[in-house]
């Protein structure tokens, strides 16, 4: 005899299982599909849109870093200012100087005594 402990626990298993009918099939896959296909199409709009949208920033980050590489130069621009008013009130001393000295020549000229 055949030992019962030698038999698979699936056998008898599939003579219980209905024949697969394919067209039931076909419609149960349109079905799911036609549930889960327009919110997936909704997903991947929302997706292009937010692949744009981080495009568009990262273009808008790159612009504003450039302006910020720009403003690195600025703190040199303040030092040629300051340069340039140190000059400046320099040359306004010497020009104060000179009118002093173009006074005090103009008086002794008057008072007789050639330089």
């Amino acid at each position: 005899g055949v030992d019962p402990s030698d038999a698979s626990p699936d056998e008898g298993v599939v003579k219980d299982l209905p024949l697969i009918d394919e067209k039931a099939v076909e419609q149960l896959t349109e079905g799911l599909l036609s549930h889960y296909l327009p919110d997936l199409q909704r997903s991947k709009s929302a997706l292009q849109e937010l692949t744009q949208n981080q495009v568009v920033l990262l273009e808008t980050l790159e612009q504003e870093i450039s302006k910020f590489k720009e403003c690195n130069s600025i703190p040199e621009i303040d030092a040629l200012f300051s340069e340039a008013k140190h000059y400046h009130n320099k040359l306004v001393n010497i020009r104060n100087e000179m009118m002093m000295l173009h006074e005090k020549t103009t008086k002794l000229k008057v008072s007789g005594i050639s330089i």
